[in-house]
């Protein structure tokens, strides 16, 4: 439970960050909103290069990366494909490249773009990427499990 607890707070944080004023009678609404279009599921959202090494986990090493390549993801409507390289260590080059998907909508508010850095940070929760310079959330990708609770779900009374 606290690490729903942290999610939340972490989504809340991510929300709020951005910059998204929010009308009291709407909050709610908006808060879901905002949340689906700021976080991903691991599943969705990380997919290895096909260039990069023939490991079969999708796991993402903690550090910085750079973004080589921006594009619409094709099977995907309303989502962009961020292709990321690693800018040091061991997985520095193609080895550790990966694609990172999140909703058009994400991305524009993000106002990143070819050669920007940025950060993966694992979390108790998934990832959490930030802009590389100033280390503020841009994006979530949250375990499956994870995501599977964050969804909203419709109330019959």
């Amino acid at each position: 439970m606290t690490t729903l607890r942290t999610l939340i707070a972490a989504a809340a944080a991510l929300l709020f960050a951005t910059g998204s004023a929010l009308a009291a009678s709407s909050a709610s609404s908006a808060v879901s909103d905002s949340i689906a279009t700021s976080v991903g599921s691991i599943s969705n959202s990380i997919q290895k290069s096909s260039d990069s090494s023939s490991s079969k986990d999708d796991k993402v090493a903690e550090g910085d990366y750079k973004i080589i390549e921006v594009a619409a993801a094709p099977t995907r409507p309303g989502t962009v494909r961020l292709k990321l390289q690693p800018v040091a260590g061991k997985d520095a080059g193609k080895a550790g490249e990966f694609f990172l998907f999140m909703p058009q909508e994400a991305f524009e508010q993000s106002r990143l773009g070819p050669g920007h850095v940025v950060t993966a940070k694992p979390r108790a929760y998934g990832l959490q990427f930030t802009y590389a310079d100033s280390q503020k959330a841009f994006f979530l990708v949250l375990d499956d499990e994870q995501h599977r609770e964050l969804q909203t779900k419709v109330v019959s009374l």
